[in-house]
């Protein structure tokens, strides 16, 4: 005999009461298949982030910039002294080529009379006595963020390599998405 209000159990709710433990656990099943999966996908992509961390703080100079020449050069105010300094792993187009003014215009944006940090790698001047240097404004990459946006290319000027493998991520991606200058072919 059953108490009044409890249903005797019958086969048809034994059966649903299967199928839902059932159906639970297959949603946890199903869950940890797409995670398992995500992660595998996720193991076959190239580390996006630097080999060689360069935090800012610690191995730059401060300096305040003056003017920006074009996409991947700028005049700075270093100890009292005017300072050319050509950015580090990246090339965007010069003045007679396809994207100039907004490769410019975008480092312009970047920069454009900002305190940066300037970070030396290997190198400290080119042929030209410009200082080789990789920027950053507060925690944004300046040379990193022009590859990204597509207005500069990675290009590697050894033995100043330290983020090279970082830059050519992003160039990949700024490529594929057709970013910046990328639809204009200035970089083919």
């Amino acid at each position: 005999m059953v108490a009044p209000g409890v249903h005797e159990p019958n086969e048809d709710f034994m059966l649903s009461s299967r199928l839902a433990r059932r159906s639970g656990w297959c949603r946890w099943a199903l869950l940890w298949a797409v995670v398992a999966l995500m992660l595998a996908g996720c193991a076959g992509l190239e580390q996006l982030a630097p080999t060689e961390v360069i935090a800012p703080g610690a191995q730059g100079e401060q300096a305040s910039v003056t003017r920006v020449i074009d996409g991947d050069t700028i005049d700075v105010r270093l100890g009292g002294q005017i300072y050319r300094v050509r950015y580090i792993g990246v090339n965007t187009p010069e003045r007679d080529e396809t994207c100039y003014t907004e490769a410019t215009a975008a480092n312009t944006a970047l920069v454009q009379g900002q305190t940066v940090t300037l970070v030396r790698d290997v190198s400290n001047t080119d042929v030209h006595g410009r200082l080789l240097r990789y920027v950053y404004v507060g925690e944004v990459f300046v040379n990193a963020e022009l590859v990204a946006g597509g207005y500069a290319e990675a290009r590697a000027y050894p033995p100043d390599t330290a983020q090279q493998r970082y830059l050519d991520s992003l160039e990949r991606a700024a490529r594929a998405a057709g970013r910046g200058c990328y639809p204009t072919g200035v970089f083919d």
